[in-house]
């Protein structure tokens, strides 16, 4: 049939058809409406540049030395190069109770890399251990993260005895690492502002710690020593930005990545050790933070009188981060 025959035939119909025609009709117009109300309704995005990636740390052992990178994956669990992931191996007692730089100040000196298929420990006058990165024949232990329980898959009786021999305790210290099969912890059943579906391995409560080297001198200027933003362990960290101004973005897009802000990172006694000696004074900068950076009345049921000093993050949108990355806030 001809085009022109199947106009006269639609014709035909619907002059033979009221009510099909009022079916038509009525259907045309509420897809009209529709396509314009979407279009009127949904607000366009705003982009504003508000910054520059100036650092990305991956920290792959709680409470360890950072390891500064120049491209990182962002994934949902936070970041990853190679087979180094954040917060993925834990130190843990033998009952597998997670031991940090709360506890053990001198992890905090403690390295953790991988090289060619294994995973390299070093410390302050310790020789380095190398073993493999893969240890499938290695038991899987029950592990507490807070009050979380998780899994981690042990990493060996020579890695326990470094660890044990480093810190120096009468007690014995093992170590295990997070696997993608495994569990990972529910961020909302620690805090409940998270998404339910969010998940990390052994970080505290969010994949991705977000804080401007601003905010850091604007602190330092407050001390007798100057503080540097390793002593709290971000992830990204921010350039050519006013201090704080990263409080007020809550939607980013840097790179092909996009995260989202949930709250604020409130600050422990954790803060009190030096990156560079792994010596806890228990006292600065957390009493200087708590002297202005307190959360308002109203928040005191999240933050209790724990101080705020960067952002915790969910990503929306996983991809590939890198230094120099211009850091955008979304609006809409």
């Amino acid at each position: 049939m001809e085009l022109q025959e199947l106009k006269d035939a639609a014709v035909n119909l619907l002059l033979h058809n009221k009510k099909a025609a009022l079916l038509i009709g009525g259907a045309g117009v509420a897809a009209l409406g529709l396509g314009l109300g979407y279009k009127y309704l949904r607000k366009p995005e705003k982009v504003v540049r508000v910054g520059v990636v100036s650092q990305l740390l991956i920290h792959p052992l709680k409470s360890g030395r950072a390891v500064s990178v120049a491209l990182a994956e962002c994934q949902n669990l936070g970041l990853k190069f190679g087979e180094l992931q954040d917060r993925h191996w834990l130190v843990v007692t033998e009952d597998g109770r997670m031991v940090t730089g709360r506890q053990e100040p001198r992890l905090v000196l403690v390295s953790l890399t991988c090289e060619g298929g294994h995973v390299c420990l070093n410390g302050p006058n310790m020789e380095e251990l190398r073993f493999p990165f893969k240890q499938p024949d290695n038991p899987v232990t029950n592990c507490r993260v807070f009050s979380s329980d998780i899994q981690g898959r042990d990493c060996g009786d020579e890695a326990s005895r470094w660890l044990t021999r480093y810190l120096g305790e009468e007690k014995t210290f093992r170590m295990v690492h997070f696997e993608h099969q495994m569990r990972a912890r529910k961020s909302a059943a620690i805090e409940p502002l998270f998404p339910q579906n969010e998940e990390v391995a052994y970080q505290d409560v969010g994949p991705v710690m977000l804080l401007s080297e601003s905010s850091v001198n604007d602190l330092s200027s407050k001390l007798d020593k100057a503080v540097t933003v390793e002593r709290f362990r971000p992830s990204i960290v921010i350039s050519d930005c006013e201090p704080f101004a990263e409080d007020s973005w809550e939607e980013l897009q840097i790179g092909s990545v996009r995260l989202q802000r949930v709250m604020s990172c409130g600050r422990c006694l954790f803060t009190t050790v030096d990156p560079e000696t792994g010596i806890i004074s228990r006292k600065e900068p957390l009493d200087t933070l708590k002297s202005y950076r307190l959360c308002q009345p109203s928040e005191k049921h999240i933050y209790k009188s724990d101080p705020l000093f960067g952002q915790l993050h969910i990503v929306k949108k996983t991809g590939i981060l890198q230094v120099g990355d211009v850091v955008y806030k979304i609006s809409r």
